[in-house]
């Protein structure tokens, strides 16, 4: 089980502090954070490698993992909060398939949230995202450290014009 207040708070905060610097709200970024969620995703499976069949290169070491699956996190966020979603609380399902096939679930249930924007489709590929953290190798305290340690780099980037 995972509980998810603090995260939204701290995404809020950190949501706000982008709109206000950049001149946007969430209506006007919504596809732009979907990529961005699409490609961090990607980058995150990228780095495990789990489903490069032609390579016999290990996946990257976990905190490059965690660092990627962060990212991830940070974009579900701000898509929870422009939908309102008000579930701070998610048990883990144990998925029967493999990361590959996993993760493409995933990526599934992201394109199904874009074409129906509502709260339950949402909450259905966070969820399932949520999810793929056993097959990770990870726990909720590695996701939430991972979160809060990318968070303070984010707001670095924002500071230094990134």
């Amino acid at each position: 089980m995972i509980h998810l207040q603090e995260l939204y708070q701290a995404q809020a905060k950190l949501d706000a502090h982008i709109q206000s610097q950049h001149s946007v709200t969430y209506e006007q970024t919504t596809e732009k954070r979907i990529l961005a969620l699409l490609v961090e995703v990607g980058e995150m499976i990228n780095e495990t490698k789990c489903f490069k069949f032609w390579s016999k290169k290990p996946a990257n070491e976990k905190a490059i993992i965690l660092d990627e699956y962060a990212d991830g996190i940070h974009f579900f966020l701000s898509l929870g909060l422009q939908v309102q979603s008000k579930k701070m609380t998610y048990e883990l399902t144990h998925l029967q398939g493999d990361l590959t096939k996993e993760t493409i679930e995933t990526f599934a249930r992201i394109l199904a949230f874009k074409t129906s924007m509502t709260i339950s489709t949402f909450e259905y590929a966070f969820g399932h995202y949520l999810s793929l953290l056993p097959l990770l190798g990870f726990t909720t305290e590695d996701l939430v450290e991972g979160y809060f340690k990318k968070l303070g780099v984010n707001y670095t980037r924002q500071q230094t014009n990134y």
